[in-house]
């Protein structure tokens, strides 16, 4: 008896309906047309004999059995790729594909210092980069659509490995003429009703909160910057004060404004930037290797 079992297409499908929730851009996602994707997941229907998914004009709903064998499909899709991916680290580290998440508030202060160097350590390396916060990243990671993540420590990502890259400082900045004469200034001083915050997501707003170490503070404060390039703008403008790491300032974040800084004096006054992945993942050594990179092209 001849058994047939689902491709791995139909299988990829059937994950991108799933994260999509929309025919079209699950489609798009596949680089297939709409058609395509439709006949795909029908053949998979027929090849099980069930439904996985209930279509109407609006909605895009996934049956129960649906929803099981699309997780499973994420897991089946992920060590397929990790077969392939112990093929190439085999033959030469570092080379082909690499899909890395970065947090905007690494990314953008970082990666024009990381790039060029890491182009000519590895020409062979196609590094493909998406900016997504802390969680976004880790869950991506762990999906599989992600090989490894540049993040900020302590953050809970799951199962991973991950290398410490270097520390990064956290600066409170103050609009000009409001820092207090003093060469730093503790958890203790601030004052939370002036004090402005990433929106929640951000793991910098998380990480500021637990070095000042005041439940008041959380309480307080206004979080509502989108961006730390948001966040300048208000304090050059008076508006309050807020935190800033050491890279972005050391990037040039303040350049044309009048904002002043002062280290934060606290027990956890610094964010630790680490290059996490899955502790599953067959490129251990690849991404020990690109740590080992990073940490030589980095200065902090």
């Amino acid at each position: 008896m001849i058994v047939h079992h689902p491709t791995l297409k139909q299988l990829q499908y059937l994950v991108a309906l799933r994260s999509h929730g929309h025919f079209g851009r699950a489609a798009e996602s596949c680089f297939v047309t709409q058609s395509t994707l439709s006949a795909g997941l029908r053949e998979l229907e027929t090849l099980l004999g069930t439904m996985l998914v209930e279509r109407t004009r609006r909605v895009v709903r996934f049956t129960a059995l649906g929803t099981r064998i699309a997780d499973k499909a994420v897991r089946v899709l992920r060590e397929s790729e990790e077969l392939a991916d112990m093929a190439r680290a085999e033959a030469q580290p570092l080379t082909g594909e690499l899909r890395m998440g970065v947090i905007p508030t690494i990314a953008p202060f970082l990666l024009p210092k990381m790039l060029p160097s890491l182009r000519d350590r590895y020409p062979r390396l196609r590094l493909f980069l998406r900016e997504d916060t802390s969680h976004a990243a880790c869950e991506a990671l762990h999906r599989g659509q992600l090989d490894c993540v540049l993040l900020a420590l302590p953050y809970a990502c799951g199962d991973v490995d991950s290398v410490h890259l270097f520390d990064d400082s956290l600066l409170v900045a103050f609009p000009h003429g409001e820092a207090p004469a003093t060469p730093s200034i503790d958890a203790s001083a601030i004052d939370e009703r002036r004090l402005l915050l990433l929106e929640d997501g951000h793991c910098l707003k998380d990480h500021a909160l637990a070095a000042c170490n005041r439940p008041e503070i959380r309480a307080g404060a206004t979080m509502m910057g989108t961006s730390l390039h948001t966040l300048v703008q208000m304090v050059d403008n008076g508006l309050g004060l807020t935190f800033i790491p050491q890279m972005a300032v050391d990037a040039g974040l303040l350049d044309g404004t009048r904002i002043e800084t002062l280290p934060l004096e606290a027990e956890h006054g610094a964010r630790q930037i680490a290059l996490a992945w899955r502790r599953s993942s067959p490129r251990e050594e690849e991404f020990r290797l690109l740590a080992a990179s990073l940490k030589a092209i980095t200065s902090y």
